[in-house]
């Protein structure tokens, strides 16, 4: 009876011994488990994180070789550039065209004959994340006296399409073939009428700042993106 309650006893230690064993097995796989998970997770930032500090470098890039190129240029043409937009602004349009016209006056066919193939030469190794150049016409809210707002508005949307439109023929004239292939392929000429007004300090539209042409970098951010959604699944 006794080696009967002793062959039982471990038995039963045998089984609980198995079951723990068993039990530290399973406990170890999902230990792997997820530290692979958190591993994974890890990369994925990582990789995301280098995606978009590579957008945010190459910004950063594109604006600094455009400051290095025209510093001495811009406020001699009455020209900013924007860090954040990477758009040169031409200030003020009167000093390009006269009053209600769209022909370039000769002071905005010599500023364009500096500024245009130094731009595209400026702007060609970083085309690859380019999406587009737009060179963008925009004016003041100002159009008569006697017009009513809406009016107003699209006499000087047309104007704008104008202006804009005007600049990139010529810009294309400046050109050498190949420049001119490249310029067809990325560069839009845009017209936003008085939609993006210059605000002074109390908020209200500075119609001189408001008369300009810019020329504005677009980045190819819906690819990049698409690039992080990508390399996240």
């Amino acid at each position: 009876m006794f080696d009967s309650a002793h062959s039982s006893s471990e038995t039963g230690d045998s089984q609980w011994i198995s079951l723990s064993d068993m039990m530290a097995g399973l406990m170890m796989v999902f230990l792997c488990i997820a530290v692979f998970v958190m591993r994974s997770l890890i990369d994925e930032r990582a990789k995301i994180r280098e995606l978009a500090e590579s957008y945010r470098d190459t910004q950063l890039a594109i604006y600094q070789t455009l400051q290095q190129e025209f510093s001495r240029d811009l406020d001699r043409w009455g020209a900013s550039l924007d860090k954040q937009t990477l758009a040169i602004s031409f200030n003020n349009s009167d000093a390009l065209f006269k009053t209600g016209d769209f022909t370039l006056s000769d002071n905005a066919q010599e500023i364009m004959s500096s500024f245009v193939p130094r731009y595209i030469a400026a702007l060609t190794p970083y085309m690859d994340s380019i999406a587009a150049i737009q060179i963008e016409g925009h004016t003041s809210s100002e159009w008569g006296e006697q017009s009513a707002p809406e009016e107003g508005y699209f006499h000087n949307l047309r104007l704008s399409q104008q202006r804009s439109r005007a600049v990139m023929q010529y810009a294309h004239s400046l050109l050498g073939p190949a420049q001119a292939v490249l310029v067809r392929a990325k560069v839009a000429a845009v017209g936003y009428s008085s939609a993006r007004p210059i605000l002074n300090t109390s908020g209200i539209e500075d119609a001189d700042r408001s008369r300009r042409v810019a020329f504005r970098v677009v980045r190819d951010s819906e690819s990049h993106i698409l690039q992080i959604l990508e390399e996240a699944l």
